[in-house]
């Protein structure tokens, strides 16, 4: 699970792993192979990386997860595995779909398990105003704290439901894309500090418009510098599919987290 910080602020860099699920993004970019999406896990935990955040949404990324910790089980140890519900993905249509029923929500957690074989936290999927404190989704998070999940998420893509699950007490921590071209979340931090809540940052690069070819190293560090500057505890997630960007990627994460101080 998330470590609480023994310091005023902590933010580590963790690894989103759509990529390694399906086909995503505008550029349609094909998933590697279920042995490179393995290599890539190992890797990025070989390189320090703590902190995994999957999804059914996200294609096989459950599955080749599974099969990396189940290739190298000591991993379990000292990482957390974040995972979501109410979003589902249908290889046949290449399409996903969206329930946030009772039935399905709990259908999704056990099966999201039998993958994984532990979450340590689980996140609400396209959380909205409506779905975001319904009696559906609040008991299948109590389903899902018996089978030993220990923090609650929700992955928002608007102010409202923001606010509406900090307000709730029901949430440990929202997810959301902030970066220098989306900064529009900005105010949730505030609220996130006085619920003593924690972040995880999705599109740091903004999908890639902050990543310039032209000096990308320095892009990336002013891209993650740009995030840094916010007042959060929490994860900043990268996701990629190549081992090579993932070394650049934590390069940069470190060496923006050492000028920001």
């Amino acid at each position: 699970m998330i470590r609480k910080p023994e310091i005023v602020r902590l933010v580590e860099l963790g690894l989103g792993l759509l990529s390694i699920g399906r086909t995503w993004g505008t550029a349609k970019v094909p998933p590697p192979t279920r042995e490179n999406g393995r290599l890539l896990i190992h890797e990025a935990y070989s390189s320090g990386i703590r902190f995994f955040d999957t999804a059914p949404a996200y294609g096989e990324s459950e599955i080749v997860f599974g099969e990396a910790v189940a290739e190298k089980p000591d991993m379990l140890a000292d990482i957390s595995i974040a995972t979501k519900m109410g979003e589902d993905w249908n290889p046949d249509l290449g399409v996903s779909w969206v329930s946030h029923s009772r039935d399905d929500l709990l259908r999704s957690i056990n099966r999201s398990l039998d993958r994984l074989s532990r979450i340590d936290v689980l996140q609400l999927h396209k959380a909205n105003p409506f779905n975001v404190t319904s009696s559906a989704v609040l008991s299948a998070f109590e389903h899902a704290r018996k089978l030993g999940v220990k923090i609650t998420g929700a992955s928002v893509s608007d102010m409202e439901t923001a606010a509406l699950a900090c307000q709730s007490g029901h949430y440990d921590l929202l997810q959301f894309p902030y970066n220098a071209i989306q900064p529009g979340f900005v105010d949730v931090f505030t609220m996130l500090r006085q619920k003593g809540m924690k972040a995880i940052i999705n599109r740091p690069f903004a999908m890639g418009q902050l990543a310039l070819q032209q000096n990308r190293h320095q892009s990336l560090i002013d891209a993650f510098s740009f995030v840094l500057g916010a007042d959060f505890t929490g994860v900043v997630l990268t996701g990629t599919s190549s081992t090579i960007h993932l070394a650049t990627n934590m390069a940069a994460f470190a060496e923006a987290r050492r000028q920001c101080g």
